[in-house]
């Protein structure tokens, strides 16, 4: 058994399909609860962000698992399996552990070293713990992950350099319209839609942006109410206005971030028809908060998701390598420790083997020597022993640190071959699910009916 990824982020996909693969609370738990009833998944954790949606689960063995992982998305997403085929990737053993520490780290992020991932990981690994359906597996790499991702914001300048996608949008926001100096926002007024962790994001950077004044609107209003006092503190003018009021807010503002999840449009063409001066929007969630249509509109400045998508990818930096540095430390203890645990069971089944061939054969004995004394056979049962556990030493002890230091062999395979136990999986995959044989598939439900409606034909 090993653990298995499943997913597609930024890097792989569009954002419209991003968006019909986006998992809420509801989702979430639905799509947990399906993958643990597969035959060949046991333990399952998802992580979905504005930017990936990735399936983590321990499987029995690897192209079982794909298809368990694929059927499961594609019941909760509706969409059809060639599109997931054409844009999934697949991590599999050693190739797993690796993605989910890049991923913690915010190496794997939009903007190298975005601070938000990691705890989106954190979270999506207490639900699933608070669910129960993450077992030791899951566990000991997710720790894992969360301290090589603490580790590489803590050792190196990844901070300095990783912006958020905050920081990120605003960036392209102020540049859109060349608002450029220390506080490019001084005199301006920002209307903040939702209350959770973005939008608070969202509400600390335009205060250091020099905006004059925040409205914060949120379904509900006691979270708005506590963003408004966190924004006060801080020395910014808020208010908190009804969600259902924000049409009237917009004509107020000049700048509108939303970051509320809403299954609709928080913003759409009509609520800025008519306005006579620009407005700037900055779209943070997926699916979008704000219509797209908006951003067509003279005077709009939208910047979303999609947007920020288009953006060149970041130069490899010194400071990016040795965050890579600290992830292959942090992977190389890792492996070790889960091939020497791997390990652990053959050598027990093969000193266990040794230990019952040596209570054979001296059964054997006493029956063809029964003239032999009580002592005697004691003497030569301590003999025959002492042989075997000498002859097992060196190859056991030697199977463990070869099962540390090698990432090519499996040695805990090689003991299983040459004393015919069960053997185990392979230890690392990481590929394009397209690339992967039509087989792992399952068949699109219309096709399938086909199939079986021919099948009928033919019996007639």
């Amino acid at each position: 058994m090993s653990v298995l990824v499943v997913g597609m982020s930024h890097r792989s996909a569009p954002v419209a399909l991003l968006e019909k693969l986006s998992m809420d609370d509801a989702v979430r738990n639905e799509a947990t609860a399906l993958l643990l009833e597969r035959p060949a998944l046991s333990e399952a954790m998802i992580v979905s962000t504005c930017n990936r949606l990735e399936v983590y689960s321990v499987a029995t063995s690897f192209h079982p698992g794909v298809q368990d992982v694929v059927t499961v998305l594609h019941e909760v997403s509706g969409v059809d399996i060639d599109t997931l085929r054409g844009y999934l990737y697949v991590r599999y053993a050693d190739a797993a552990a690796e993605h989910m520490m890049e991923v913690a780290s915010g190496l794997d992020s939009m903007v190298v070293g975005e601070q938000q991932i990691i705890g989106q990981v954190r979270a999506a690994y207490q639900e699933a713990t608070d669910k129960g359906t993450v077992g030791p597996a899951l566990h000991a790499l997710t720790q894992a992950a969360l301290h090589t991702g603490k580790r590489v914001h803590t050792e190196t300048g990844i901070d300095d350099e990783g912006a958020s996608m905050v920081t990120l949008a605003l960036q392209e926001a102020l540049a859109a319209q060349n608002l450029e100096g220390e506080r490019p926002l001084r005199g301006r007024k920002a209307l903040v839609l939702g209350a959770g962790a973005m939008a608070s994001l969202a509400a600390t950077h335009l205060g250091r942006l020099g905006i004059d004044a925040l409205i914060v609107a949120n379904r509900t209003r006691s979270r708005a109410e506590r963003l408004a006092q966190h924004a006060r503190e801080a020395g910014v003018d808020a208010e908190v206005v009804d969600f259902e009021r924000r049409t009237e807010a917009i004509a107020r503002v000049d700048v509108v971030v939303s970051a509320t999840g809403a299954d609709y449009f928080t913003v759409t063409p009509g609520d800025v028809a008519g306005r006579g001066r620009p407005l700037t929007l900055i779209d943070l969630s997926l699916p979008r908060d704000i219509a797209s249509h908006v951003g067509e509109i003279p005077g709009m400045h939208l910047v979303n998701i999609e947007r920020l998508h288009r953006r060149d990818p970041r130069a490899a930096s010194e400071v990016e390598s040795s965050a890579r540095a600290i992830v292959e430390e942090e992977l190389t203890q890792f492996t070790s420790a889960q091939r020497v645990r791997d390990v652990a069971p053959a050598v027990t089944a093969l000193r266990r083997h040794a230990a019952d061939l040596v209570e054979s054969e001296l059964g054997r004995l006493r029956g063809r020597a029964p003239e032999m004394g009580e002592g005697e056979f004691e003497e030569v049962g301590r003999t025959v022993r002492r042989v075997v556990d000498k002859l097992l030493h060196a190859p056991t002890v030697r199977v463990k640190e070869l099962a540390v230091t090698s990432g090519v062999v499996s040695y805990e395979s090689a003991l299983q071959e040459l004393f015919n136990l069960d053997p185990p999986p392979g230890r690392s995959v990481a590929l394009p699910a397209s690339d992967l044989p039509r087989s792992d598939f399952p068949e699109p439900a219309d096709r399938r009916s086909a199939v079986e409606s021919t099948a009928e034909n033919n019996k007639e």
